[in-house]
């Protein structure tokens, strides 16, 4: 069975959310996505949202701020885009009911209260305290329900993307619930799948975020570029039961310090900025430091910040730390660095266009050349608003429909999922990204990895075309593709540079070039 639309929104985090909304002005808008209400990377934000929004700040100051986490490899004009568009997406989202905090100054006039994070210059971070993500989802959620030309589609899954005559005409779509499948043919397809982050036996990203879109641009024929720089966020709770929860790089933005179990601060040796630098740098100096002293975590103290404030700004990670015993106004947090995104992904222009014609990406799925090299802090959910304002705009150019009648939609075989088989996979995987595509690098690992992913892409392709369609096996079959690719990049890449550090080529080429992997080019 074939549903036409105008446009088909794979993906409701704030991209997918925010362009599903500004696509149903053009026309009608099928939005599918894997997980029922707000599961996403975007509710998962806690710091906040980055624009200009202080009498003190100055475009040109974020954008500089985005250039230099970046290390060489931004790309100027996407960057340009971002701070000075974003302002007023960011008023936008409060158009759309997102309540963001704010403060009142001795005049007695209510403005928002911005926060600082690591790599700004400026107070500038947008937040709802630490909940900023779950507040704009919630908004966002609202606004698209209330759409009468978008098709909202929950616990639906994109498998394969439908092409006629070299375009993305659409995707072929699995009912997770009734195991059924699906065909949306669409005059644009838009792109906003999140990240990649569950390929790591480590991550902050929720079970969904398992590189789809990725892996589905890929197969079609897209190019991917910059895989190779993954951010590990540095401080996540080191706790048995905590699953890699997220300590807002916040949380060192209102004054805490980094320390070793002797007490000791450290980061002043690694960086000028201290606490306050960009989270590839803070994420290696953690690294170093364990691997030098042989601790198992470091500590965040903020001790030393007002009891009153820590509960005010960051109620969702006290409540959490208290769960673990932990009372973060006097005690110090254990933590450890995780996957966190994925500043690379499906190769963009600016206005959110792929490779592949009538194919558009926005979100962590989208590599547009706003990150660079390292992405700085608090500027994804900017990113993917500004980009998901943009795509829809482009897209309503789109040609129509042909009259093709597709044929009836069809993948997998016809065998009962092996359950242990695909958890097996599902660990190796993992295991191979965590101990070989790590914070720090080298090639012989790399190397290494390359070769079990492609082993292990072999017996995953050959497992989906025998097997009844299953959403966790279409996960997998993503993730080994999303890893290889990533391993891909990496080994392209002979230098180190932002998040990407090689001890093999410890030193950064003096002409900066993104990694770009094109259906030329080959992967396996």
């Amino acid at each position: 069975m074939w549903t036409e639309a105008d446009f088909l929104v794979i993906g409701s985090g704030i991209a997918g959310l925010w362009a599903a909304i500004r696509a149903s002005e053009h026309g009608s808008v099928v939005l599918v996505t894997k997980q029922t209400g707000g599961e996403s990377n975007t509710n998962y934000a806690q710091g906040g949202i980055a624009g200009v929004m202080a009498a003190d700040d100055d475009p040109r100051l974020h954008i500089e701020d985005t250039l230099d986490a970046g290390a060489g490899l931004c790309h100027q004009d996407t960057v340009e885009l971002l701070a000075y568009e974003g302002p007023n997406r960011i008023r936008e989202l409060m158009a759309f009911g997102a309540h963001f905090s704010t403060q009142t100054l001795p005049t007695g006039e209510r403005v928002l209260a911005l926060g600082m994070e690591g790599g700004h210059s400026r107070r500038r971070i947008v937040h709802a305290a630490d909940l900023t993500g779950r507040e704009i989802e919630r908004a966002l959620q609202k606004a698209v329900t209330e759409r009468e030309k978008v098709l909202y589609l929950q616990q639906h899954m994109a498998v394969e993307l439908h092409l006629e005559d070299g375009a993305c005409r659409g995707a072929l779509v699995l009912d997770r619930e009734k195991g059924t499948l699906r065909g949306f043919r669409a005059r644009a397809t838009i792109l906003a799948t999140g990240g990649l982050g569950q390929i790591y036996q480590h991550t902050t990203n929720p079970a969904i975020a398992t590189g789809d879109g990725i892996a589905l641009a890929w197969r079609a024929g897209a190019t991917v570029a910059n895989m190779e720089f993954i951010q590990f966020h540095p401080t996540t709770l080191y706790h048995p039961e905590a699953r890699s929860f997220l300590i807002s790089e916040a949380v060192r933005g209102e004054g805490g310090v980094l320390r070793l179990r002797s007490g000791k601060s450290f980061m002043g040796r690694y960086d000028s900025r201290g606490d306050l630098a960009p989270r590839d740098i803070v994420a290696r100096a953690i690294h170093a430091e364990l691997q030098r002293t042989g601790d198992e975590c470091a500590y965040l103290d903020v001790t030393r910040v007002s009891p009153y404030l820590v509960r005010e700004r960051f109620p969702t990670i006290y409540a959490r730390c208290l769960e673990y015993g932990i009372d973060m106004t006097k005690e110090w947090i254990p933590v450890v660095p995780a996957c966190h995104y994925s500043c690379g992904g499906v190769e963009t222009d600016s206005e959110a266009r792929t490779s592949l014609p009538q194919l558009y990406a926005c979100g962590e799925v989208a590599c547009t050349g706003v990150h660079g090299a390292n992405r700085l802090a608090s500027n994804s959910l900017l990113e993917a608003v500004v980009f998901a304002e943009r795509a829809p705009r482009h897209a309503q150019t789109s040609p129509p429909l042909s009259a093709a009648n597709p044929p009836e939609p069809k993948a997998g075989g016809t065998q009962p999922l092996d359950r242990k088989r695909l958890d097996e996979l599902t660990r190796q995987v993992k295991e191979t990204m965590w101990h070989q595509v790590g914070i720090v690098r080298n090639e012989a690992g790399l190397l290494a990895a390359r070769e079990s992913l492609s082993k292990l892409r072999e017996e995953v392709e050959d497992l989906f075309q025998r097997t009844t369609l299953h959403p966790d096996l279409c996960e997998l079959r993503s993730m080994v593709t999303a890893g290889h690719l990533t391993v891909r990049c990496a080994l392209l890449r002979k230098e180190s540079r932002g998040l990407h550090f090689c001890t093999d080529y410890p030193e950064v080429d003096p002409t900066p070039r993104d990694t770009r992997i094109t259906a030329e080019t080959g992967v396996w």
